[in-house]
């Protein structure tokens, strides 16, 4: 999500604003995750870290609460209005067009893991530039400081992405080098901060408390890694990221639409008296149930009746993948200042 913002930035008197407190709420994630950590070295003996999985892949909830629901919500918050895909066919269809080139024709050619990596740099990008970027807006920071704090930010994090989820297929060597690289980043991100907190202005506290939250939530993400708890590692990012990300969804939607539903999503909301703001996240947590529980083995049956060739995790790798890809796209454009999605959101402390 590229967002361009300022707290004095209301485009219109709107029903429904979003507050930066409750996006600086959703930082809370943070201290508990810590405290989680700490009750179990103290107290549990370990259970926690025996018993977390080690990758949040590994339970099926994980994927079915994170990452994928927000994902579909985004994708038919932009296909359910007509004249948004008006704004953006032409843009879809390049992408389309160009990821069909890059995964298939690079496929034959380009090894898996450099793929890998490739989509792990855009997924931790995407993260933490939208967290960064809703930061700014109470910041202020000049282009300098908030793009050094972000390339840190993203450095530290791809390590500690790679780290986690690859640490099955890496040896000791590397699995050292990952890890001794995410620990200098992170120092140097903390020294960074502490040099860059001069430039927010001593009366913006608000300012002042976003900034430090995006520092220490790659800092605690990487404490976490590095004491193996690994869940709690990417549940940190991942958590604040989605919320924040259905936060804006809901508010452009609720002020889109509570008047008259403008498109047949929300006139069938409407026909049923579901509320506006639930029905997005209803259908996307809905969709994401479908297919990740049972959309690569209804495929997987369909291929193998009719043409005696089973194809496996179309939905899981294809369809979910692809709008994953698109999804890191599109919220690079659509949450701009103008962009048709903007005259539907505006700003509060």
């Amino acid at each position: 999500m590229a967002i361009s913002l300022t707290l004095k930035e209301n485009t219109k008197s709107l029903p429904l604003c979003i507050s930066f407190r409750v996006l600086l709420g959703l930082y809370l994630i943070i201290p508990l995750c810590l405290l989680l950590y700490g009750l179990d070295q103290l107290f549990w003996q370990g259970w926690l870290q025996d018993n977390l999985p080690t990758r949040p892949t590994h339970f099926l909830l994980f994927q079915l609460l994170f990452g994928t629901p927000h994902i579909l919500a985004s994708t038919l918050l932009l296909v359910s209005n007509k004249a948004y895909v008006a704004v953006y066919k032409h843009r879809l269809a390049k992408m389309t067009f160009m990821m069909a080139v890059i995964f298939g024709v690079g496929s034959l050619f380009i090894p898996y893991r450099a793929f890998y990596i490739a989509v792990a740099g855009i997924t931790v990008y995407h993260v933490l530039k939208q967290q960064y970027g809703v930061a700014r807006g109470c910041c202020q920071l000049p282009n300098v400081a908030y793009y050094w704090l972000l390339f840190l930010s993203i450095a530290a994090g791809l390590q500690i992405y790679l780290g986690i989820f690859l640490q099955a297929s890496l040896d000791a060597e590397t699995t050292y080098q990952l890890k001794n690289g995410a620990s200098i980043v992170t120092i140097v991100l903390f020294l960074s901060a502490l040099y860059c907190q001069r430039f927010i202005e001593k009366k913006n506290t608000l300012g002042r408390y976003f900034f430090w939250a995006n520092i220490f939530l790659v800092i605690s993400s990487f404490y976490l890694y590095d004491q193996g708890y690994y869940f709690f590692a990417i549940l940190i990012p991942r958590l604040v990221h989605d919320a924040t990300a259905y936060i804006f969804y809901v508010t452009h939607d609720y002020n889109k639409h509570r008047l008259q539903p403008q498109n047949a999503l929300y006139r069938m909301g409407s026909r049923y008296s579901i509320p506006i703001w639930v029905v997005l996240p209803i259908l996307s947590f809905f969709m994401a149930f479908v297919l990740q529980a049972y959309g690569d083995m209804m495929i997987e049956w369909i291929t193998l009746n009719l043409f005696d060739v089973a194809l496996h995790q179309v939905i899981t790798l294809g369809l979910l993948g692809y709008l994953a890809l698109m999804h890191y796209y599109t919220e690079a454009l659509t949450w701009r200042a103008n962009s048709p999605y903007r005259p539907y959101i505006s700003f509060t402390k």
